[in-house]
């Protein structure tokens, strides 16, 4: 790291000891999450960062806590947990427990991780320790928390990460739950990919007086990937998807598919064709998601097949290609799963396949993301049918473009903050408006 970095850092008002630590990872500059909301956690303000996975989310709520915690030591004996992380799955709820690591590891901090799909023991022995950090995934915090062995009365900052796909996975009810069990006097960060009304009625309700730091627009980030699709018919598919992995250049794939057992046909198929493959879902036990991951980390598997739920927490670079197996019926998730590829300034490429009845959400997709994806015509599974002629990439009535505004430097916007008296206003723009 050169010097006019850690300059950069330090103009964040970062202590030495995560300065170390930043200059331990490598990093070459703060992302426009991290310069934006950094001041503002450490300033002690409620904040809302609208932000995908890899935009340096982690570091932009991790660095300060860290901070906040260091500059207030806990009490003598066994202190109550001070901060709450709740994220919606267990793959990204370890990989936020790594960042707590590898960020505090000069400071005095301690950290805990917890989530279902294992056997609680272990959760139960590092709680009986002083931990200052917890992050969870709501169904086993409710658990422990129904067997005493936690409580949150005495939270000082609440972390609620990946809100929109929280509310996807059904998760409201419990949130609710544990957001009635935290103190009222309490910082709290709230993230999302999206905010749909449902996110943005619970922000509403928790947020006081809050930053807005967004990463705008959506469809920005779709510009550094080189995207394509292929038009083939359902059957088709998994002979399509063996010949394109054929291509030597296609050295670590994502592939998504829409459901489960899609995804195990599919790992299975390539599997028999010869190409290094592992599927991950819900249905999955924890020990083997782990060892998949830690294997496409690795290399040792090439391609990794997801369900969108599972894929939520996959962060993990030198991603060259994410293939879309099925086009998502959602046209956000496909900006959201093209996202894997392209990190830290690196090339990417995005593939899909689209069959006869995945042609709107096709056009939905290219309205979005305002461009039209390259036709590969040539390949040996291709549709009889013939390929549909370019969409209008005008909004369709009723659902708008992404709004042309006019960012800060970097990328970055941050709204005016609710007012505290009078009545409630809404502090962020109308889903849809310019």
């Amino acid at each position: 790291m050169t010097h006019d970095t850690e300059r950069q850092f330090e103009e964040l008002g970062l202590i030495e000891p995560l300065l170390r630590a930043v200059r331990t990872e490598g990093y070459s500059e703060p992302t426009p999450i991290q310069r934006d909301a950094i001041p503002h956690v450490l300033a002690g303000r409620d904040l809302v960062g609208l932000a995908q996975t890899g935009t340096g989310k982690t570091a932009a709520f991790a660095l300060p806590i860290l901070q906040l915690l260091d500059g207030a030591p806990p009490r003598k004996g066994r202190p109550p947990i001070r901060v709450l992380v709740l994220t919606p799955t267990r793959e990204l709820a370890s990989q936020i427990g790594e960042s707590f690591a590898t960020y505090g590891r000069h400071l005095d901090l301690r950290h805990t991780v917890v989530f279902g799909g294992v056997g609680q023991r272990a959760q139960e022995s590092a709680l009986r320790s002083r931990i200052d950090i917890l992050v969870a995934t709501p169904g086993r915090l409710l658990d422990l928390i129904g067997q005493r062995i936690l409580a949150l009365s005495e939270i000082e900052i609440f972390v609620l990460d990946e809100a929109d796909r929280m509310l996807d996975m059904g998760f409201i009810h419990d949130v609710r739950r544990l957001i009635a069990l935290l103190p009222a006097r309490r910082q709290t960060l709230f993230f999302s990919a999206t905010m749909p009304p449902e996110a943005q009625k619970l922000a509403d309700d928790l947020l006081d007086e809050p930053a807005m730091v967004a990463v705008i627009p959506v469809a920005t980030t779709v510009d550094s990937v080189l995207q394509s699709v292929y038009f083939a018919e359902k059957p088709q598919k998994r002979d399509l998807l063996a010949h394109v992995l054929r291509d030597a250049s296609i050295t670590r794939a994502l592939v998504f598919t829409r459901t489960k057992h899609g995804a195990d046909r599919v790992a299975r198929h390539l599997t028999r064709a010869g190409v290094s493959a592992e599927a991950i879902h819900g249905n999955k036990s924890q020990n083997a998601r782990e060892r998949a991951l830690a294997g496409f980390k690795r290399g040792a598997t090439r391609v990794l097949v997801a369900t969108d739920l599972a894929a939520r927490g996959i962060d993990i670079d030198g991603i060259s290609h994410v293939i879309n197996f099925e086009l998502p019926n959602v046209p956000e998730t496909y900006v959201h799963r093209i996202g894997r590829t392209a990190r830290a300034g690196a090339a990417g490429t995005a593939l899909s396949f689209c069959e006869e009845e995945e042609r709107p959400y096709l056009v939905d997709i290219e309205r979005l993301i305002r461009m039209h994806l390259t036709v590969v015509t040539e390949h040996p599974h291709r549709s009889e049918i013939a390929p549909p002629q370019p969409t209008d990439l005008a909004p369709r009535r009723g659902r708008a473009a992404p709004a042309a505004q006019s960012p800060r430097p970097g990328g970055t916007a941050v709204s005016a903050p609710r007012p505290r008296s009078g009545r409630r206003r809404r502090w962020w723009p109308r889903r849809g408006s310019a």
